[in-house]
């Protein structure tokens, strides 16, 4: 591998699914302050909304978990245009 092509602060990060809970450790960029407990180690952690272990077309369920109302919202809009 090519030497010195990551940037410095390329590191191991916990991603947290807010959704349900489930967290996966992998190497990344992102900017940060708040720390996890993350199989005996502690790493810096980023929450998200949504992962594969949470998306319906990963899971098979047709339930989306939507927080901010966007989809109640188009579905109100959707129904007052279907009459």
């Amino acid at each position: 591998m090519k030497k010195d092509i990551h940037p410095e602060n390329y590191r191991p990060v916990v991603f947290k699914d807010m959704s349900n809970g489930d967290m996966f450790l992998t190497r990344s960029t992102c900017k940060t302050t708040e720390t996890v407990e993350f199989e005996g180690e502690t790493y810096p952690v980023v929450k998200i909304e949504i992962s594969s272990t949470s998306h319906p077309f990963y899971t098979g369920k047709s339930k989306l978990v939507d927080t901010a109302g966007r989809v109640d919202k188009f579905m109100s809009r959707y129904a007052k245009s279907r009459k």
